[in-house]
């Protein structure tokens, strides 16, 4: 067994990304304080193809330098769109036939190991504040919420690591 080489990687172009089919999946990303975090969803988001990226309320957009140093050029790749309000972005999203479903623990939650019995077509998952979550008025215009499984003591996840485990599950439905 070896690393493999840069050349060996098959990586895409920023126009060939951008022209690549995309997985029906919408990160929103809910007033984070941190360009850090921003900068690491979209390169997740550009790993697994999806959509897009909504962002809402003061959540910082690109360019912006702290966003640029974790995206590492995915901010370029992959589509974006920035809305006021997160209400606005559901709003949105729900036109376009979108399930929405906040990545928060409340009761009734759907467990994350649980994600394909959502049997939705297109579908888009809110992340919220590093601190509040999302916001408990946006909870209530989702379809539900999808929890990720935790075991141990602190039962908080960082929302670039959370949006991580969340969006691979959801590419590895919609794959099927």
């Amino acid at each position: 067994m070896r690393k493999l080489r840069m050349d060996e990687l098959n990586r895409k172009s920023v126009d060939q990304v951008k022209e690549s089919d995309k997985n029906p999946v919408i990160a929103v990303l809910e007033n984070i304080r941190s360009a850090y975090n921003v900068g690491s969803v979209f390169r997740t988001a550009d790993a697994f193809l999806i959509e897009s990226i909504f962002i809402t309320g003061y959540t910082a957009t690109p360019p912006h330098k702290e966003i640029t140093k974790t995206a590492l050029g995915a901010q370029d790749s992959v589509d974006w769109k920035y809305f006021k309000t997160t209400k606005d972005a559901i709003e949105h999203l729900k036109k376009d036939q979108y399930k929405v479903f906040a990545v928060e623990q409340v009761t009734n939650s759907i467990s994350l190991e649980n994600i394909a019995e959502l049997s939705a077509d297109k579908i888009a998952f809110i992340f919220g504040n590093e601190v509040t979550g999302v916001d408990e008025e946006i909870i209530s215009l989702c379809d539900g919420c999808v929890e990720i499984p935790q075991f141990g003591m602190k039962h908080s996840l960082n929302i670039s690591v959370a949006a991580g485990i969340v969006l691979w599950e959801a590419v590895k439905i919609t794959k099927t």
